[in-house]
C-alpha cells in the first residue's frame, strides 16, 4: 500500500460524558446515564482518524503531564500515530471536554478547557518542520490558539501540502488567514460565522458559502448533516447526499469526515471523490458510540461498502 502522509496540528482533551434524554436548557438539572471517560480534542481524533485509514500521521500538539496526557501518549502509540512533535508540558493540565449526549437523536453539546492546548505556539510549528515537508496534507482545527492554527497553515502552504482547517469551535477569522486555507471545512453555523453573519439566520449554504470564497478561502466543503455535503468554490458548487444509517451518536461525526477528506487527498482523490469517502466515514461514525471507537478503520470501511454494496476506492482496497 501506497502510505499517504498527513501533518495534523491540533489539540487533545480527555472526553467526560454522560447521556440525558433531552439537552438541559439555561439553569436546568436532568439526570445523566452512561457516564464515561473518552480520548477527544478534535485534532487527535482527527489524527487517530487519519490513522486508521491507512495514512502516516505526524501529530504536532501539546498535553499536560498528567495522567490524561500519558494516556493520550498510550492511544497515539497504539495507534502507529507519530509522537515526536507532542510536547509534553510540565505543570499544566491536559485539556478536558465536557460531553452530554440526547439520547432520543444522538446530537450533543459540548463544553471544552484547552488547558495545554493554550501553549501551543508558532514556534512548536517551527520546530516541526519536517512533519511537514514530507505531508501530503495538513489538517488543522481551532481548539489551539489561532497564532498556531495560523502558523500551521502557512508551513503546510510552504511545504507545498493542501491545506485544511476544521473551523471548530468557530471564531471570526481575518483574511489573511482565509487566505491560506485550501478546503475549509465548516457545518452550517460554523460557515455563518466565519462569513460574519448570525449562527441561526435562515441563508440559504450556497450565499454563505459564496461569502466565504469572497473572502479568500479556496474551497469550501461545508457538512450539512444527514442531508451530506455542499462543495463550493469559484468555478462551481455541488452538493453530495449522505448514505442513510441509523444514528446513536453524532459526536465524532465531524473528525471522522474530515479524516476521511484528509487521507483521500493524501492518497491523490479529486476533492469529490474525496467528499464522498469523507461523508462515507462520518455516516459509520454516528452509528457507534464515543468518539475514538467509531472512527472507521480500512476493514470497517471495506466491509461497509461491501454490506451495502457500494465499491470501496481502488487504494483502500488490499487487492
Amino acid at each position: 500500500m501506497n502510505q499517504p502522509r498527513v501533518v495534523v496540528v491540533g489539540s487533545y482533551a480527555t472526553g467526560l460524558t454522560m447521556k440525558v434524554q433531552r439537552i438541559p436548557g439555561p439553569g436546568e438539572t436532568l439526570l445523566g446515564t452512561g457516564y464515561r471517560v473518552d480520548f477527544g480534542g478534535k485534532g487527535s481524533n482527527q489524527a487517530v482518524g487519519c490513522a486508521r485509514l491507512g495514512a502516516h500521521v505526524d501529530f504536532v500538539a501539546r498535553i499536560g503531564d498528567d495522567a490524561f496526557g500519558k494516556m493520550a501518549l498510550e492511544l497515539y502509540r497504539r495507534e502507529g500515530i507519530d509522537v515526536a512533535c507532542v510536547a509534553n508540558t510540565a505543570g499544566i493540565a491536559t485539556g478536558v471536554g465536557f460531553i452530554v449526549v440526547e439520547t432520543s437523536s444522538g446530537q450533543n453539546s459540548i463544553v471544552l478547557d484547552p488547558g495545554a492546548n493554550e501553549l501551543l505556539t508558532p514556534a512548536d510549528i517551527a520546530n516541526a518542520k519536517l512533519a511537514f515537508t514530507s505531508a501530503a496534507v495538513m489538517l488543522t482545527q481551532l481548539e489551539i490558539p489561532v497564532a498556531a492554527a495560523e502558523s500551521a497553515l502557512q508551513n503546510g502552504r510552504s511545504a507545498g501540502a493542501i491545506t485544511i482547517l476544521n473551523p471548530a469551535p468557530v471564531r471570526p477569522l481575518p483574511t489573511s488567514i482565509l487566505s491560506l486555507i485550501d478546503v475549509l471545512t465548516p457545518n452550517e453555523k460554523e460557515a455563518r460565522v466565519l462569513a460574519g453573519r448570525a449562527p441561526d439566520i435562515d441563508i440559504a449554504p450556497e450565499t454563505v458559502a459564496q461569502n466565504l470564497i469572497q473572502s479568500g478561502v479556496k474551497q469550501v466543503v461545508m457538512t450539512l448533516g444527514e442531508k451530506g455535503a455542499l462543495l463550493f468554490s469559484a468555478t462551481g458548487q455541488k452538493r453530495f447526499p449522505a448514505p442513510q444509517v441509523r444514528p446513536v451518536d453524532a459526536t465524532g461525526a465531524g473528525d471522522a469526515f474530515n479524516a476521511g477528506l484528509a487521507v483521500a487527498l493524501a492518497q491523490g482523490e479529486s476533492l469529490e471523490e474525496a467528499i464522498h469517502f469523507a461523508i462515507l466515514t462520518g455516516a459509520m461514525a454516528v452509528t457507534k458510540e464515543g468518539v475514538v471507537p467509531s472512527l472507521p478503520s480500512r476493514g470497517e470501511v471495506l466491509e461497509f461498502c461491501r454490506h451495502n454494496h457500494t465499491h470501496p476506492p481502488a487504494w483502500l482496497s488490499p487487492t
